[in-house]
């Protein structure tokens, strides 16, 4: 006599953009491997992230990086089940979140759409303050159509259609492997900031970018009490007023060539 095995009613396809990853890609890919697909999505990786994810019975798909809303939008459209989970690769599903997750897809779903609380580790220990908790950045866990996301450079924006819910546990972030990481990231950042900025007809100087960067330190360090988390949170509003400053400074350094180049003409 055989058995079958039960289908389920709203199986989950998780998607993980990577770039570079080789070093946290397996014990992603490993928290979400009760997931029904999993879709890692390179994005030009160049070291042996690509490599563990398909031995681990990922699916590898390449997308060219135009920016993070279009980004996922391409990769919520390569998953193939009707419910989606979003992961980065430095992020954690703990048993907890899948337990709560299968339950709330159990049957009928209440919502179309759920915010997961993001729980965040610098620097070897977690931060309670800076505004890292419970940091819900967007919704992590929709079902397609129900989340759209915005074609933003980065820090991309997003529209709800649905029902909106909270989901209870956790999902594990741990952001920075070192200094090191924390630099090129900003850097990063700053430029892809600076882009968006620059397609929104915004405008700055370098005052300007002095004091906004200032403000990110105050608004973390002070106001979010990063103070209260030691050196990590110090670290954290310092790194703040870096990829503020450094945005800043670049949309007025660009706007500057801009204008010698109109000149030039």
């Amino acid at each position: 006599m055989s058995s079958t095995k039960p289908v389920k009613l709203h199986p989950v396809s998780v998607f993980i953009p990577v770039l570079n990853e080789a070093d946290k890609i397996a014990a992603a890919v490993q928290s979400v491997a009760w997931a029904d697909e999993i879709v890692v999505i390179d994005t030009g990786c160049t070291d042996d992230t690509v490599a563990i994810a398909r031995e681990l019975g990922c699916r590898i798909e390449t997308l060219t990086f135009e920016g993070f809303g279009k980004l996922r939008n391409d990769a919520v459209a390569l998953c193939t089940h009707d419910w989606v989970l979003s992961i980065d690769a430095d992020e954690r599903c703990t048993p907890a979140l899948q337990t709560e997750i299968l339950a709330a897809l159990e049957g009928g779903p209440e919502f179309d759409l759920y915010y997961i609380p993001r729980r965040n580790y610098f620097m070897g220990r977690e931060i309670r303050h800076c505004g890292w908790y419970p940091d819900y950045c967007q919704p992590k866990l929709f079902k397609k159509g129900a989340l759209i996301y915005r074609d933003d450079m980065v820090h991309e924006g997003f529209d709800i259609h649905g029902r909106l819910g909270y989901l209870k546990s956790d999902v594990l972030h741990f952001s920075f492997r070192d200094l090191d990481q924390i630099i090129h990231k900003m850097n990063r950042y700053s430029t892809l900031g600076m882009q968006k900025m620059l397609q929104q007809g915004k405008t700055s100087g370098m005052g300007k970018a002095l004091l906004r960067g200032l403000w990110a330190f105050f608004r973390i360090y002070v106001l979010k009490l990063g103070f209260l988390d030691g050196w990590p949170g110090f670290v954290i509003a310092l790194g703040n007023f870096e990829g503020t400053y450094y945005r800043y400074a670049k949309l007025a350094l660009a706007a500057g060539q801009a204008g010698a180049r109109e000149k030039a003409r």
